[in-house]
C-alpha cells in the first residue's frame, strides 16, 4: 500500500473494526471499551489479516489520551472533591500503595527490577474513571452518596497517576543525580502550574467567550480541540511535562467558564472517536498468546485486581466508617483497570523501566476486569439489598 494512504487506511479500517466490535460488546451487556480493545487485537501483528501502521497508530492513541484527559480536566470539580476529601483522598493514597505492593510482590517473585515492579504496581492500581462512570449510568448514576465517593476516590487516583507520569521518566534517566533531576522535574512542574493557573485562568475563559460571541459553532469547536492539542504540545515542547498533564490543566481550566458544559458537549464525539483510536491501539500492543503462554501469571494479575483491590478498598472504607453499601460500590469501582493503567505501562516499556510481558498481562488484565466489572458490580449490589433486606 502507498506510504501516503497509511493516515486514512489506519483511521478508516480502525475505526470500522472499533465501531463493530464496540457494538458487538454493547449487545452481551458489556463497555464498548472491550470491543475496541478486542478490535486493536484483530488490526495488531500478533493476528493474520489487517495489520494497522504501527507508527501512525501510536499517534493516534497520542492524540486520544490528549482529549480523554481534557475530558477528565472538564468533568474534574475541585468542590465535589472537596465534599468527599476525608474518604476519597486517604482511602485512595492507602489503596494504591495496597495494591503496588501486591505488584511488586508478584515482579519480585516473577525476577523483575525493582522499577519495573513499581512500574507494574502502579499500573494495577489505578482503576478507569471511564469504565466507572458507565457502571454508575445504570445504577442510580454518580449522583448518589456512594457515587460520589468512587469517583472522587477515582479522581484522586488519577491526579496521583498524572504526577507519576510528570516524574517517571526524570527517575529513570539513571545517568543524573535522581534528586537533583526530580527536583529539575518538579521545577519545570511548578512552572507550568504558575503560568497555567495565573494566565490561563484568565486567557481560556476569554477565548470561549469571544469565539462564542462569533456565533459560529465550528469556530467555537474549533478553538476547544485547539486549546486541549495546543496546550498538550506546548506544555510538552517549553516544559518538558506530559502530554496528558497538560492536556488535564487546561481541561481544569476551561471548566472554570460558564461555557465549560458547551464545550464538553461540543469536544464529545470527537473525543468519543479518538479515544476509540487509543483504545484499539492499546489493543495492537497485545499478543493474546500470553493468555495460552503464562495463564497462571495473567490469573495472579487478575487476583491483584479483582480480589486484592477490591479487599483493600472495602476495608479502607470501613474503617473510615463509610455504610456497608458506599464500601461496596468502591469495591466494585476498583475491581478494573483502564486508561492510566496502559498510559503507564506503555511508558514504563519505553522507558526500558517494564519488560514487554509486563505491558501484555497489565493489558490481559485490563481486557477481563473491565469483562467482568459488571458482573462484580452486580454481585456486590445484590450483597448490598440482602443487607438492606
Amino acid at each position: 500500500m502507498p506510504h501516503e494512504t497509511a493516515l486514512i487506511s489506519t483511521i478508516a479500517v480502525c475505526l470500522a473494526l472499533a465501531f463493530v466490535g464496540g457494538l458487538l460488546a454493547f449487545r452481551v451487556g458489556l463497555p464498548p471499551l472491550v470491543g475496541y480493545l478486542v478490535a486493536g487485537i484483530v488490526a495488531g501483528p500478533f493476528t493474520p489479516g489487517f495489520t494497522a501502521d504501527t507508527k501512525v497508530a501510536p499517534e493516534l492513541a497520542e492524540i486520544g489520551v490528549i482529549l480523554l484527559m481534557f475530558g477528565v480536566g472538564m468533568h474534574f470539580s475541585v468542590r465535589d472533591l472537596l465534599a468527599v476529601r476525608r474518604v476519597a483522598i486517604p482511602g485512595a493514597i492507602v489503596q494504591i500503595v495496597v495494591a503496588t505492593a501486591l505488584g511488586l510482590g508478584l515482579a519480585n517473585l516473577w525476577g523483575w527490577s525493582l522499577a519495573g515492579g513499581l512500574v507494574f504496581g502502579l499500573a494495577l492500581s489505578v482503576a478507569s474513571t471511564v469504565v466507572l462512570m458507565r457502571a454508575l449510568e445504570t445504577r442510580g448514576g454518580p449522583g448518589t452518596p456512594e457515587g460520589r465517593i468512587a469517583v472522587g476516590w477515582l479522581i484522586v487516583e488519577d491526579l496521583l497517576m498524572v504526577l507519576v507520569l510528570v516524574l517517571l521518566p526524570g527517575l529513570a534517566d539513571s545517568s543524573s543525580d535522581v534528586l537533583a533531576t526530580v527536583g529539575l522535574t518538579l521545577g519545570k512542574l511548578a512552572l507550568f502550574l504558575a503560568a497555567m493557573f495565573v494566565i490561563g485562568a484568565r486567557f481560556f475563559p476569554w477565548v470561549l467567550q469571544h469565539v462564542s460571541r462569533t456565533g459560529s459553532r465550528e469556530l467555537f469547536t474549533l478553538g476547544v480541540i485547539a486549546l486541549s492539542l495546543g496546550v498538550a504540545y506546548f506544555s510538552a515542547h517549553f516544559f518538558g511535562v506530559s502530554f496528558a498533564l497538560g492536556a488535564f490543566c487546561a481541561g481544569v481550566l476551561v471548566n472554570g467558564s460558564h461555557l465549560s458544559q458547551r464545550a464538553a458537549a461540543d469536544l464529545k464525539p470527537i473525543e468519543d472517536a479518538f479515544a476509540a483510536l487509543f483504545f484499539v491501539a492499546v489493543g495492537m500492543l497485545f499478543d493474546p498468546t500470553i493468555l495460552v503462554r503464562e495463564p497462571v501469571r495473567v490469573l495472579a494479575v487478575l487476583g491483584v485486581i479483582i480480589v486484592g483491590k477490591s479487599l483493600a478498598g472495602l476495608g479502607i472504607v470501613l474503617l473510615l466508617r463509610q455504610p456497608m453499601r458506599t464500601a461496596l460500590t468502591v469495591s466494585a469501582a476498583l475491581a478494573q483497570i483502564g486508561e492510566f493503567s496502559f498510559i503507564l505501562a506503555g511508558l514504563g516499556v519505553s522507558l526500558g523501566l517494564l519488560p514487554e510481558e509486563g505491558r501484555n498481562l497489565v493489558l490481559a488484565g485490563a481486557l477481563l476486569s473491565i469483562t467482568l466489572n459488571q458482573v462484580v458490580f452486580g454481585v456486590m449490589g445484590r450483597f448490598a439489598e440482602r443487607r438492606a433486606a
